[in-house]
């Protein structure tokens, strides 16, 4: 391979993945060599048929020879042993990031096993959906939405990966990891437990209320409940590697939860009244802020 390009790899082809082969390929179109890699090779037959990637590679270790920027989409349980695999060939000088969803446990397991000429950026995009595997990527889930970089803002090599997420029509915010971590446990990991916790509250109503439940369930439980349709190996290892801050914030949340219970078996019209009218004027500014998917016109 003789290529005057960047080249860039990306390690896991589902959601994510497969939406960053396809921003490079919208927004940036021959402007990088990019090579991708699954272990799942259906994955790589699916990708292969999409014709977007300039090299698909047979194995992780080959994937990053000569690559610039490595990017690992995979689940954060699966990061040291990747690391392991890719370490040994990384080129001098290389940028490896990431796009997991907690960043402690990735420094952690990632830190050590990298060379000291490769440039470890942890980042993290604030975009997804509840669907998983290669043909629910789409080049724009990134528009509008936050990434999270976990370095110095003044860090070059953190800024090279700001300037090129915002080609994907990102808003680049930088952060620490240990700071990350906390804020993601209540607006992404505490929502995911308890939609999963709700629905199997459900399947263990009994047989006639469960089937009921399922058959008249309103817009309100399928909207809540659409989290528990994402991918559960990726939401184990969250919950595993985010333990401290997942305990905390559920903790805090039973604290809320038993107030709320004690309003509503002393039928406290009033407390309840604010409590709502509170919540749903946080709720109208998290619309505000705009952190929903693109328009579902755009998703080509």
């Amino acid at each position: 391979m003789i290529t005057d390009r960047k080249i860039v790899t990306i390690i896991g082809l589902g959601l994510i993945g497969v939406s960053i082969l396809r921003a490079f390929n919208y927004y940036l179109r021959n402007k990088f060599y990019i090579k991708v890699y699954d272990n799942h090779f259906e994955h790589l037959k699916v990708v292969k048929s999409f014709n977007i990637a300039d090299e698909i590679c047979n194995s992780v270790e080959e994937s990053v020879k000569g690559s610039d920027l490595v990017i690992l989409a995979i689940p954060v349980g699966v990061m040291a042993e990747v690391g392991k695999l890719i370490s040994p060939n990384l080129k001098k000088g290389a940028i490896l990031t990431d796009t997991g969803s907690t960043k402690l446990s990735v420094i952690r397991d990632l830190s050590s096993l990298i060379p000291k000429d490769v440039f470890l950026v942890p980042s993290h995009p604030l975009a997804g959906t509840e669907h998983s595997g290669p043909k629910a990527g789409f080049h724009n889930l990134f528009e509008g939405r936050f990434w999270i970089i976990i370095s110095k803002e003044n860090d070059k090599n953190g800024k090279y990966l700001e300037n090129l997420f915002k080609k994907f029509g990102s808003k680049v915010e930088f952060m620490d990891e240990f700071y990350h971590d906390k804020v993601l446990a209540i607006t992404s990991h505490l929502p995911h437990l308890i939609a999963y916790s709700i629905v199997d509250t459900a399947n263990n109503l009994e047989s006639d209320l469960k089937n009921d439940v399922i058959r008249y369930s309103a817009t309100g439980f399928r909207d809540f409940t659409r989290l528990a349709s994402s991918d559960p190996i990726m939401w184990r290892d969250v919950f595993l590697n985010n333990t401290e801050a997942v305990l905390e914030m559920l903790q805090r949340f039973n604290e809320d939860l038993s107030v709320l219970q004690k309003l509503i078996r002393k039928k406290d019209s009033n407390e309840l009244y604010n409590f709502f009218k509170n919540s749903k004027n946080i709720r109208n500014k998290i619309i505000e802020a705009k952190q929903h998917l693109p328009e579902i016109s755009k998703l080509k």
